[in-house]
């Protein structure tokens, strides 16, 4: 069994069958059920929900955590291709299925209780239930510490006020995991669900970008949930942040099966595109153009396997996750405005994908770091000087 993609230093060689056997399913899975769709979900700002429980029948839904906490127990790497397969379809679905599994279930998995975990993991891993994930406010995204949401202890409950921006799955979620201070300005996790008095979720509009995506506001006033909706087993930035390097982990995968995506769909269409009686593709500044985009599919592979192995091994570092989204975001970017580009006219058009993605990519750069954060987060790394202050 070989790579679906572009396998010019045969990385195949360096996947087990059973991460090969994992993107294959994955694959047919996206080319059977979502494709199909896609076009009327991007037109219409809508996001296809009954796919949610299929993901969830093949355990692509936290598929690298244990089957006891819902999971698949597959490994990192074959983790990695299963985003890389839902945003070789689109972003929005990678979305949808990575904060659910990396930003709902696996601090549910890790920081949880015993009764959350047997009460939401089942459920959230099957598709059954969705979460969604209230870190970000509208002046507070780079920087999650200066969050305003607040939770006071009240008896044997929590009263939350606040307000969360950008959320995905947000108005279609079961359950909300909601970042706040507490009195004594420490941050604490709270599993708010949706029937929560004074807790609403509207959705936000107007995007051109991850169309195919709920992107939702979280609105609390006066939410009062018991102490034990609180994840007791974390408190500080610790939570929220180790819950993102897990998602961007998953999005260093993703974005190159949307590279993936366009590179191809630029070399098939210049293979048939025929300009002064002879196809495009045997023109020099196409080929040019060709190359730079299969040489830097092939330096993230490479990236993101030795990535995968490392997070299995347990010797992953998070700014080592930086760099991967950093670099793999940055060139999805520019492979589908490349793409557009070989696709002349034909790439304005929704016949074609990689208008798509380019629109799609522009929200993948901005969020679970910026561009310029993860920057910054490596700089501090290699100097020992923080920038952020």
């Amino acid at each position: 069994m070989k790579y679906i993609g572009p396998d010019f230093y045969d990385i195949s060689s360096q996947f087990t069958e059973e991460e090969l056997l994992v993107q294959k399913t994955a694959y047919e899975f996206v080319k059977n059920e979502f494709l199909p769709v896609i076009k009327e979900h991007y037109h219409a700002g809508t996001f296809p929900v009954e796919l949610m429980t299929k993901l969830g029948e093949l355990g692509f839904l936290g598929s690298s955590l244990p089957e006891e906490s819902g999971g698949a127990g597959v490994s990192s790497v074959a983790y990695g291709l299963i985003m890389h397969e839902l945003e070789r379809g689109d972003s929005g679905l990678r979305s949808s299925a990575s904060v659910q599994g990396a930003l709902v279930m696996y601090p549910i998995h890790a920081y949880g209780s015993d009764e959350q975990k047997s009460n939401w993991l089942p459920r959230l891993g099957s598709g059954e239930a969705i979460g969604c994930f209230g870190l970000t406010e509208s002046n507070f995204g780079s920087n999650p510490g200066g969050m305003v949401t607040r939770a006071s202890r009240d008896g044997d409950d929590w009263v939350i006020n606040g307000s969360k921006m950008w959320i995905t799955n947000g108005t279609i979620a079961d359950v909300a995991l909601v970042w706040a201070k507490d009195d004594d300005g420490i941050i604490r996790g709270f599993l708010v669900e949706k029937e929560a008095k004074g807790f609403s979720a509207p959705e936000q509009h107007g995007k051109l970008s991850l169309r195919a995506s709920i992107t939702s506001e979280l609105v609390l006033e006066n939410v009062r949930v018991p102490d034990s909706a609180r994840l007791p087993n974390i408190e500080g930035l610790k939570g929220p942040l180790s819950c993102l390097t897990q998602a961007r982990y998953g999005i260093a995968w993703g974005v190159i099966g949307a590279a993936v995506d366009c590179y191809e769909t630029a070399l098939d269409y210049s293979l048939q595109r025929k300009q002064f009686s002879r196809p495009i593709a045997g023109y020099q500044i196409t080929q040019v153009k060709l190359v730079e985009m299969l040489t830097n599919i092939t330096e993230a592979q490479l990236l993101v396997l030795r990535l995968g192995r490392m997070k299995d091994e347990g010797t992953m570092d998070f700014s080592q996750v930086s760099m991967a989204k950093r670099a793999n975001v940055a060139m999805a970017r520019d492979i589908a405005r490349t793409s557009r580009e070989i696709l002349g006219a034909n790439g304005i058009i929704d016949d074609y994908s990689p208008i798509r993605h380019m629109a799609n990519l522009e929200t993948v750069y901005t969020y679970e770091g910026t561009h310029e954060m993860h920057t910054l987060i490596l700089g501090e790394k290699i100097t020992g000087h923080s920038a952020f202050d």
